[in-house]
């Protein structure tokens, strides 16, 4: 049977809360049931799209990349992939991990437009409508570094992590199994 119990407290203090199998399958479905992949997709993208501007303008303003920001990044496209999709299965987490690792690729390459545009004072706009597929993957590939993949990796577990619905105390309530009679 499981069991859950409340890790910021002393397991002592606190009763072991018995799962009623049979409640615990039904709300897990009804939980499918509200779930939204496409809704979900196009929240994390969105998401992935504002964190890698945001990525990139600090990056520009500081002239220091901080590879931590994946986390952020991983975060922020992960809770919107859980927000929109309400996603218990693992088809939302993998659509987090993969739209996170796009967005930090997609701020680095955000930056060096900036830098580009900086320097040489062509607006951003020009840049981004010049950047082709072979492009991107030349720029890319100019200016990768080794660390990314460990940031990008960051990003993509940051981004899985966020993206599952969470029982709320009151679900995890009404899956609780009625205590035997006479204990």
């Amino acid at each position: 049977m499981n069991e859950i119990q409340n890790e910021e407290t002393n397991e002592q203090d606190l009763p072991t809360i018995e799962i009623d199998p049979l409640k615990m399958q039904q709300l897990l479905q009804k939980m499918r049931d509200e779930q939204n992949l496409m809704l979900g997709i196009g929240a994390g993208a969105a998401a992935a799209l504002v964190s890698a501007i945001i990525w990139a303008g600090i990056t520009a303003l500081t002239n220091y990349q901080i590879g931590w920001m994946a986390i952020g990044v991983g975060v922020l496209v992960g809770l919107a992939v859980r927000t929109a999709g309400k996603g218990v299965d693992t088809s939302f987490g993998v659509v987090g991990g993969i739209l996170s690792a796009i967005g930090c690729a997609l701020g680095n390459l955000l930056t060096v437009v900036i830098i580009v545009s900086n320097s040489q004072s062509i607006p951003i706009l020009e840049l981004v409508s010049q950047l082709t597929p072979t492009a991107i993957v030349e720029v890319m590939k100019a200016t990768f570094q080794p660390m990314d993949v460990v940031f990008y990796l960051i990003g993509l577990y940051e981004g899985y992590q966020f993206s599952f619905r969470q029982l709320t105390d009151e679900e995890i309530m009404s899956v609780a199994q009625e205590p035997a009679e006479g204990v």
